[in-house]
């Protein structure tokens, strides 16, 4: 019972999009109808300054922590903390209160990894940063990070490898017109903001 009620929880703090309120707070224009009308840090950054983006992507991995940490502390097993992990995912991607259409979830998804430990944090952020490096492409970035992150946690953790194979499955579904868009050569970089561009980044 309390999994379910802490997964709802989880659901309903991340379908708070940060991306959406902290623009409309500041005058700035909707996300998700400027650049690649996604609500997440990446688009906002597109279309304000670093330190707005800033502020919604540290929000965006709040959302994913706060829920996850605080069933690890109350000694929810691995499982049920996956489960609650999925359910703050979800509900950034699908948000209650924004007609369920939000973001790709990476900066959530991290969110819900980072309790597990900053070793895995550090092989996360140093992992996506070496991809986008060599290859511009945030999006493949963000889809080759999920898929090493179970095999990080194994080699780390591996009583977490189940949770989090969960939450790689999950973002490299929401990422499937990205996946389609790299086979056909037509996916934006980084250093690209056509209006169709849709980094994975939120």
């Amino acid at each position: 019972m309390i999994t379910i009620i802490m997964s709802v929880l989880a659901y309903l703090l991340a379908s708070i999009s940060s991306a959406i309120l902290i623009c409309q707070m500041l005058n700035l224009p909707d996300p998700r109808t400027t650049g690649s009308e996604n609500p997440g840090a990446t688009n906002v950054l597109r279309i304000s300054n670093k330190p707005t983006a800033a502020m919604v992507l540290l929000f965006d991995v709040l959302k994913g922590t706060i829920p996850v940490w605080s069933g690890y502390f109350i000694g929810l097993e691995p499982v049920y903390l996956g489960v609650i992990a999925v359910a703050a995912c979800l509900g950034h991607m699908y948000p209650i209160f924004f007609d369920f259409k939000g973001g790709k979830a990476v900066a959530t998804a991290f969110g819900v990894l980072l309790p597990i430990g900053y070793d895995l944090a550090g092989l996360l952020i140093l992992t996506w940063f070496f991809v986008v490096k060599q290859t511009r492409y945030s999006s493949l970035a963000a889809i080759v990070t999920v898929t090493l992150a179970p095999i990080y946690t194994y080699l780390l953790k591996p009583i977490y490898v189940y949770p989090v194979l969960m939450i790689s499955g999950l973002i490299i579904f929401r990422h499937k017109s990205n996946i389609i868009r790299l086979i056909k050569g037509t996916e934006p970089k980084v250093d690209k903001s056509p209006k169709d561009d849709d980094l994975g980044a939120g």
